[in-house]
């Protein structure tokens, strides 16, 4: 019997503010994964500059993929593809990793695989948890992303949740700006909220009564901002820790009950978490009290994989490279790019 050969994938993310690359071995073994991040830069502005990150990509792409190789201890030429994200996210970002990528792609012959970003963060999972298998629901939240799909098999999604105005992490990042804890807002509001009472306010929980798993958070991002100026008109003191507190646990008490809902509802007894919210203390802590007393199990993946990084790009480009998904030197960055879409 033939021994199976091991699959490499060299990836690449630029899809934001992360200039990414990583080594994934068999869709499931990070040999690296190398991240340049821009936060600090992007900080002084108060949150993501298009232009600067742009810029910076060009700046550090061919380091971090140098590095990836490097700290796999492999070769260019022993990749057996290369898979980059090609949306959605920052136009002018996602076209540094795709000409990159292209490039690679044309000079060595390996073959090219883009790659849906919100696909890179349900497939850390992969990473994460190896006994992992399709199908099982996935709530993906992140800065710009609130999402609840059913992962039908490997590159088979039905998205059956989104949201209708702010995604949960933009949110995050508006109300922490509101109370004066800056960019960027997740880890922040994690952070205060330990020392709040997250029932000292009330923050409304948004339903959207036609489509029970999409997301509203416009509500409760405007209820902060209204409570704010109402403390501000009567002279009572603003207690930043209780407001993110309260906030978050609004926040969390939504995308807690629209994923147990749809487990429910589509008798798929797994559920994962994906994107950078997904590494909210909170959030992990809520999901994880509520999968317990249905017994079923909770997947989420390390914070460092939680955030945008190349090695779950490695792992969903595996899986797309072993159905026989090949991209062109036609492929361009889709900033808008729909999950499903090719």
């Amino acid at each position: 019997m033939e021994e199976k050969k091991d699959v490499y994938i060299l990836a690449i993310e630029s899809s934001c503010d992360e200039t990414a690359a990583a080594v994934v071995k068999n869709g499931r073994e990070v040999l690296s994964n190398v991240i340049s991040s821009q936060i600090a830069l992007h900080t002084l502005y108060g949150g993501v500059v298009p232009e600067i990150a742009s810029r910076k990509h060009i700046e550090k792409i061919n380091y971090v993929i140098r590095e990836a190789l490097a700290e796999a201890g492999m070769k260019l030429e022993e990749m057996d593809a290369i898979g980059v994200t090609y949306g959605p996210g920052l136009v002018g970002a996602l076209l540094v990793g795709v000409a990159e990528a292209k490039a690679i792609s044309y000079a060595s012959g390996i073959p090219l695989v883009g790659v849906h970003h919100i696909e890179g963060h349900i497939s850390a999972n992969y990473i994460q948890a190896p006994e992992l298998e399709p199908p099982f629901i996935c709530l993906v939240v992140s800065g710009g992303h609130t999402h609840l799909v059913v992962v039908n098999d490997y590159g088979k999604y039905e998205i059956i949740g989104h949201t209708r105005d702010d995604a949960a992490g933009e949110a995050f990042d508006k109300v922490a700006r509101a109370i004066g804890l800056g960019y960027p807002g997740g880890p922040k509001i994690d952070k205060l909220a330990k020392e709040g009472n997250p029932d000292a306010i009330h923050f409304p929980r948004a339903k959207v009564e036609d489509a029970p798993y999409d997301f509203s958070f416009s509500g409760v991002k405007s209820a902060v901002l209204n409570h704010l100026n109402g403390c501000k008109m009567k002279g009572e003191p603003i207690v930043e820790a209780d407001i993110a507190a309260s906030f978050q646990k609004a926040v969390c008490d939504v995308l807690v009950d629209h994923a147990m809902q749809a487990v429910k509802d589509y008798g798929i007894n797994k559920l994962a978490l994906a994107g950078g919210v997904a590494s909210n203390s909170a959030l992990r802590a809520a999901m994880k009290a509520a999968c317990d007393k249905k017994e079923i199990p909770l997947y989420y993946p390390a914070p460092i994989l939680c955030t945008d990084n190349a090695a779950m790009i490695g792992a969903a480009a595996y899986y797309e490279y072993m159905a026989g998904t090949r991209s062109g030197l036609d492929l361009n960055a889709v900033p808008n790019l729909k999950l499903g879409e090719r």
